[in-house]
């Protein structure tokens, strides 16, 4: 029975990546108007995700060592030889420079992976510490990966994936919170400190796709009136991941 809850726990996680099906109806105008304040928004539930639920969780759990910054580096160093190498082999050879993708979609999807991959391996956790801890999490998770599927969705659109794609592309990176479950149930009996590991690594990532990729690109606009949304936007997002805080 336990399994049942857990596993069902994280498919129902994992489907809310699919939260861009409701965008399929709005047209290109419209859609290229609001996606850049999505990523604005994304860029912000990122930060505020790494800054007020990620590395506090680690802290709390181990201790403020030089593990954790170590482990918070390496996300942050291995994306970054990531994304070089996506990039080489995606643009190399284009006359113009440009790739049919942003490198960034690439990163973003491997990064949301690795956190999907996390919140099954703590909704998993909690269930087996007890039935109502887990289903507690369950919620807590789902409230917070709301807002970061549709940026997430929408930084896949921005960087040149078609909407069925993009769908496609973040409901596979959200399964991964399945291989997560079953990765704790695997291994709960005999090690204790993977989440020592993942919890800053993946906040390094976090760090790095916000900073490096999606800010940047925010930059782009400098029209007063706009940029001043995408600041609204991206507090908005940090705000979020604060409130969820109380839940």
């Amino acid at each position: 029975m336990q399994l049942i809850y857990i596993f069902g726990s994280v498919i129902l996680v994992s489907l809310i990546s699919l939260i861009g099906v409701f965008t399929l109806g709005l047209n290109k105008e419209f859609l290229s108007k609001i996606l850049l304040y999505l990523v604005s928004f994304s860029a912000g539930s990122l930060f505020g995700g790494t800054f007020i639920h990620l590395l506090p969780e680690a802290v709390e759990e181990y201790g403020f060592g030089t593990e954790i910054s170590v482990f918070l580096l390496s996300g942050i160093v291995v994306f970054f030889v990531i994304e070089k190498t996506i990039h080489w082999h995606h643009c190399h050879g284009y006359p113009s420079g440009k790739c049919e993708h942003k490198s960034f979609t690439y990163m973003n999807l491997i990064g949301d992976g690795i956190h999907n991959f996390i919140d099954g391996m703590v909704i998993a956790g909690s269930y087996l510490a007890n039935t109502t801890l887990g289903i507690t999490t369950t919620i807590a998770v789902l409230l917070h990966e709301i807002p970061q599927e549709i940026g997430d969705y929408a930084v896949l659109i921005h960087g040149g994936f078609s909407k069925k794609k993009a769908l496609l592309m973040n409901f596979l990176s959200a399964l991964t919170s399945i291989l997560g479950a079953a990765t704790i149930i695997f291994i709960s009996t005999t090690t204790e400190n993977i989440l020592a590991i993942l919890l800053p690594f993946t906040a390094g990532s976090f760090i790095y796709i916000a900073g490096s990729d999606l800010i940047p690109e925010l930059h782009k606009e400098y029209e007063l009136k706009k940029s001043i949304g995408l600041l609204i936007s991206f507090i908005a997002g940090i705000t979020i991941m604060f409130l969820l805080t109380f839940i």
